[in-house]
């Protein structure tokens, strides 16, 4: 009995992962609306829950390598949780967002790129041995991030039309591109020479949100993007 459990805990905590961006794209579709007699109109609640699924996608690998009990099958579903989570919820909250708020009609249909390209990204992951201190195309919960972080800023402000779907289509660009990204896992945590990048971003970060709130992911993200190119060119 224990044995399964030691065996199971990890995918469980990804089939929360799982869970929490599926209620988050059932949110995106009540974009404007409040929730649950709360004053939080449906976009913010998914929101709350891709964060949480965020935390549910860190832990998981945590505690598979704190139990030993890393599969296969895991690595799998955690592909499929993150694709759910942090390719197609975000992409349901811009465009019902795109659809509802700002009458963009059919252009709401290209944020369908998003999870597709998130879907090609991860597979990719999957079958390259190479990315472990170095991501290859921006990681798919970089992605969430960053529309958490626009869509914020999209719901206060009216932007053009053809400026978000240019950006859809740099996003999804940049999943499934050959840039080399940084990751921010640190072997040497005291070497400033080796984890600048890594310190630079994690300080902006900070900066970024304090200043902006959530708009602030959105130029993190871009700053990581740009991080990653300096770096990786020296």
């Amino acid at each position: 009995m224990m044995k399964l459990i030691r065996n199971q805990a990890a995918n469980a905590i990804t089939c929360l992962n799982l869970v929490c961006g599926t209620l988050a794209i059932v949110a995106s579709f009540k974009c404007y609306e409040p929730l649950l007699g709360s004053g939080w109109e449906g976009y913010k609640w998914a929101y709350l829950l891709m964060g949480l699924a965020a935390v549910a996608d860190f832990l998981d690998g945590a505690v598979a390598r704190l139990l030993h009990a890393s599969s296969g099958i895991g690595k799998e579903l955690d592909s499929l949780a993150d694709e759910v989570s942090f390719g197609l919820a975000p992409a349901m909250v811009l465009g019902n967002m795109m659809y509802q708020g700002h009458s963009a009609g059919a252009w709401s249909l290209i944020a369908v790129l998003l999870p597709v390209a998130g879907a090609l990204r991860l597979a990719r992951f999957n079958v390259d041995t190479r990315q472990s201190t170095t991501f290859t195309g921006l990681p798919i919960p970089a992605n969430a991030l960053f529309w958490i972080g626009a869509t914020a800023w999209y719901a206060q402000h009216a932007v053009p039309t053809i400026v978000v779907a240019l950006t859809v289509v740099a996003l999804a660009w940049l999943m499934v591109c050959q840039l080399r990204m940084f990751s921010l896992k640190m072997h040497n945590i005291s070497s400033l020479a080796t984890n600048w990048a890594q310190y630079l971003l994690i300080v902006a970060t900070i900066v970024l949100v304090a200043w902006l709130h959530l708009p602030g992911l959105a130029v993190m993200i871009v700053l990581y993007v740009l991080l990653s190119i300096i770096k990786h060119e020296q």
